[in-house]
């Protein structure tokens, strides 16, 4: 008799009795649960805020108040293709990437400030 068979035999006497397979329903429902719990909680808002910030980036025109990612508050002066013309104090302009524009104030905010 080997050391090894020696070993081994007792562990596999002890192994429980192999317990019934569970259905392929059962095993599937978790992972299909958890993604739609992730798609409700994370991506669909996500998207949504997406198309809201693409919306108003859109919109954007000469005079409006919008306040850039960065903090910087202006009004647009120049709207390009791709990028927008914001002057921050008198005579100070710089130019900022559309999509950095992160909100759109009511006109006379920064007036009033």
């Amino acid at each position: 008799m080997n050391l090894l068979d020696f070993v081994i035999a007792p562990a596999m006497a002890q192994a429980a009795p192999a317990a019934g397979q569970p259905s392929m329903m059962s095993t599937l429902l978790f992972p299909i649960v958890l993604i739609a719990i992730m798609y409700f909680l994370m991506i669909r808002p996500q998207i949504k805020r997406q198309k809201e910030h693409r919306a108003m980036v859109e919109k954007l025109g000469v005079g409006d108040e919008v306040i850039t990612n960065g903090g910087i508050a202006g009004t647009i002066r120049h709207v390009g293709e791709s990028f927008v013309t914001v002057e921050i104090a008198d005579g100070i302009q710089v130019k900022v990437q559309k999509g950095a524009v992160g909100n759109v104030l009511p006109r006379g905010t920064l007036k009033a400030a």
